[in-house]
């Protein structure tokens, strides 16, 4: 996911009131306990010391965590800015290119093929930018700064053992500031748990092989919420002022974002209460539960593939950005 970086003092961010945030520990120090866990759980300490030893905190990596576009810009302006005419050409040129792959993974995966061109035209601009920083760099930083340490001591340990199993060279290991990698941006234990072979060359390369980016963007959207081959995400729509508000929200299940979303009802219902098509017709007269989504003065009815988007980043205006993006490469 392509960010960009605001200019902030490293020890300022971690000192911010507003987020009441514990100091870090001394930087040396941790370092050498993760280091020793790391040799503790098996790997080699070579690699260890290769992975590790040389990783460093970096500013960037807090200030991107601390300022992420899709909290702190509006829909209109997040769509705006990623959605441009010049991606939606590419986009489309990608299609072409890609056709042949793109029908094989629907068959396998019944995911749309614009879906997966949306989701790769946002995290790395359709393969042409996977991110430059280090990702034992970035896991470090993140895993040593207390705001999501547990969440991200884990993910080192799991790049240590994807370079260990063969499918990347370490010098070649680099990602977005979130230790974000490849083509499909995948967090390693998204990696290890959904990336996928499709090339047949015997490596997972979500770096070099769009089959293999591609796949695993597939099969990540299946195996974390399941795809229904027969409905689309969801549409935009007129709603009453205020009605997701007093609908109740998803009590359990899911990701933050997902479980602020309205309970799921019946179409009829959502008729019914008064919710129509943006041209003011009537919902679709169809059998299927959907919940309300109301952001920035704009409505949208999801079902549950949306869910499966906001599985992959949960972040409502990255969601309903991947559908809109998808609907014009449709």
């Amino acid at each position: 996911m392509t960010r960009w970086p605001v200019p902030v003092v490293l020890a300022a961010m971690l000192a911010a009131p507003l987020l009441a945030q514990q100091a870090a520990p001394p930087f040396e120090q941790w370092r050498a306990e993760l280091m020793a866990e790391a040799r503790t759980r098996g790997f080699d300490a070579a690699l260890v010391t290769r992975a590790l030893g040389r990783a460093e905190p970096r500013e960037q990596v807090i200030a991107e965590d601390r300022n992420q576009a899709e909290i702190v810009q509006t829909l209109e302006t997040y769509y705006n800015s990623r959605v441009r005419p010049t991606m939606v050409d590419y986009g489309r040129e990608m299609a072409v290119e890609h056709a042949a792959l793109l029908a094989d993974l629907e068959r396998v995966y019944g995911v749309p093929g614009e879906f997966l061109l949306a989701i790769w035209g946002m995290e790395s601009s359709f393969g042409r930018f996977t991110g430059g920083v280090p990702v034992f760099d970035a896991l470090v930083t993140l895993a040593w700064d207390p705001r999501r340490a547990d969440l991200f001591r884990g993910q080192i340990f799991d790049a240590l053992q994807i370079v260990a199993g063969g499918d990347v060279d370490l010098d070649d290991m680099t990602g977005s500031w979130a230790g974000a990698m490849g083509q499909a941006q995948f967090l390693p234990s998204s990696y290890l748990a959904l990336a996928v072979d499709h090339d047949g060359d015997g490596r997972r390369d979500i770096w070099n092989s769009t089959a293999d980016a591609l796949a695993s963007m597939a099969n990540y959207l299946v195996q974390q919420s399941g795809w229904n081959r027969g409905y689309t995400w969801g549409r935009e729509v007129r709603a009453p002022s205020g009605l997701a508000d007093e609908v109740p929200g998803r009590a359990t299940g899911g990701c933050p974002g997902m479980r602020r979303m309205t309970e799921r009802r019946p179409l009829a219902a959502w008729q019914a209460a008064g919710v129509r098509r943006t041209d003011g017709g009537a919902l679709p007269a169809v059998e299927i539960d959907g919940s309300l989504v109301a952001i920035d003065g704009r409505a949208f009815l999801v079902y549950d593939n949306y869910d499966a988007l906001m599985r992959y980043n949960c972040v409502h205006r990255y969601a309903l950005t991947v559908a809109m993006f998808a609907a014009q490469l449709r």
